[in-house]
């Protein structure tokens, strides 16, 4: 069963040539010990792309989880996509190799799949020595793909200046009422993936627009979730759908039974607001 539901999530070329999972499990703010039976009940789902940061404190328990399953080796392995992120206050060149070193040992793998910087500082920007770094790790087959996290278009743009590449990723913060057009329009002029982390904005778009989303949502005998997160899918953009709990695992990545009509995804798309739930690329550093 778990392996027709891997089956049926589509995969994402990405700019490198690689394919992404398009719906991962997020592990943020889960702790260490806690994280290991979500991600062992994530693979028995048919989870096949596990979102982590070292920032979130707990790829060791992430890496006992893989290991425990069998999946952080042979052909499983093979068969499953690992992220991680590299910590703010561990970026530059020297500092970013020996993070991915222990962040490698704590998750018991050879390798990641891709490796990410957490959030671009631009009141002290280290991305482009960073970026050298994980450039060596992709050399040396410890990383597949290279990609960003909350960068704007100016700090993507200074990247490619520094480093001659764009990544084949930025995940940003996007969900319905903070839908990021002129960041997802600069990343797909430029070959480079759009991943939604929040693609539910913690739950407060459930009830965005008045009742917009329950009213899609019973018209496909489907909860509101599995309609935003239907939305997403549409788009093509990668999702990672948090949850620590079995079931809600298990909805959050059957949205393959239904599909939006184009009414009820303009609807979605009209649900557009002013306001972030989360932190502000510009002054935020994390970790």
């Amino acid at each position: 069963m778990t392996n027709d539901v891997a089956a049926k999530v589509p995969m994402v070329a990405l700019g490198d040539g690689n394919e992404i999972p398009q719906i991962g499990l997020g592990v943020l703010r889960i702790d260490d010990d806690g994280v290991r039976p979500v991600v062992e009940s994530a693979l028995e789902n048919g989870y096949r792309h596990i979102d982590g940061a070292a920032g979130y404190n707990n790829e060791a328990g992430v890496g006992r989880a893989l290991e425990e399953t069998g999946w952080n080796r042979g052909e499983l392995r093979r068969n499953l996509w690992v992220t991680t992120k590299l910590r703010d206050s561990e970026q530059g060149y020297d500092s970013a190799l020996a993070a991915f070193d222990e962040s490698l040992k704590l998750l018991r793998l050879d390798y990641v799949d891709m490796y990410m910087l957490h959030w671009p500082t631009p009141f002290n920007w280290r991305s482009g020595e960073s970026w050298k770094a994980l450039r060596r790790l992709r050399d040396e087959g410890r990383v597949r793909t290279l990609g960003v996290c909350n960068f704007l278009p100016e700090h993507l743009e200074r990247l490619h200046e520094e480093t001659g590449e764009w990544p084949a990723v930025d995940q940003i913060e996007l969900h319905p009422t903070w839908q990021q057009r002129e960041v997802v329009a600069f990343c797909k002029a430029h070959g480079i993936a759009v991943e939604a982390y929040s693609p539910m904005a913690r739950g407060a778009d459930l009830n965005a627009g008045d009742g917009t989303i329950e009213r899609i949502a019973q018209a496909h005998g489907v909860s509101p979730a599995q309609v935003i997160l239907r939305w997403h899918i549409e788009n093509g953009t990668i999702i990672i759908p948090k949850s620590v709990h079995a079931d809600r695992q298990r909805s959050n990545i059957d949205l393959f039974g239904f599909a939006l009509t184009a009414e009820e995804h303009a609807a979605v798309d009209a649900l557009d607001g002013p306001a972030r739930a989360g932190h502000d690329p510009m002054t935020f550093t994390y970790a």
